[in-house]
């Protein structure tokens, strides 16, 4: 199964662009300050679950899939600031902190799979008796 299928992947990335749209009507100040680091943190999801699955291990995998669940804390505290500098609406910022908190969800969920499919490819140690 590639990233792309996976639907952490595919809802991380429609909330990448949902922040692109969403930034563009943030004021022009904001350009180089809270504009670009929302907008970094948002496709640092994405990117980085595409980055860590192909890297050659389940330890590196779940590295990057941490570095994604920290952009999506990131975000979520953006979005916070976002509405008290009333950039975004209440109703804005709602809908897309329950977004990213089931982003961050999945991402953990990822994690503990990861998890499970590494041990599930350890050989059991042997144990051998001689008598």
């Amino acid at each position: 199964m590639q990233v792309q299928d996976l639907d952490v992947f595919k809802l991380s990335h429609q909330l990448a662009i949902e922040i692109y749209k969403l930034t563009k009507e943030f004021p022009n100040d904001e350009k180089f300050g809270l504009i670009s680091q929302m907008r970094r943190a948002a496709y640092s999801i994405p990117m980085n679950l595409c980055e860590g699955s192909m890297r050659l291990g389940t330890k590196e995998y779940k590295q990057f899939v941490g570095i994604a669940r920290g952009s999506c804390g990131e975000i979520q505290y953006q979005l916070l600031l976002s509405k008290d500098l009333s950039y975004v609406s209440e109703q804005e910022y709602k809908e897309l902190f329950q977004k990213y908190e089931r982003v961050g969800k999945m991402l953990t969920n990822l994690v503990k799979a990861l998890e499970k499919r590494k041990h599930e490819h350890e050989s059991p140690t042997r144990v051998t008796k001689n008598d």
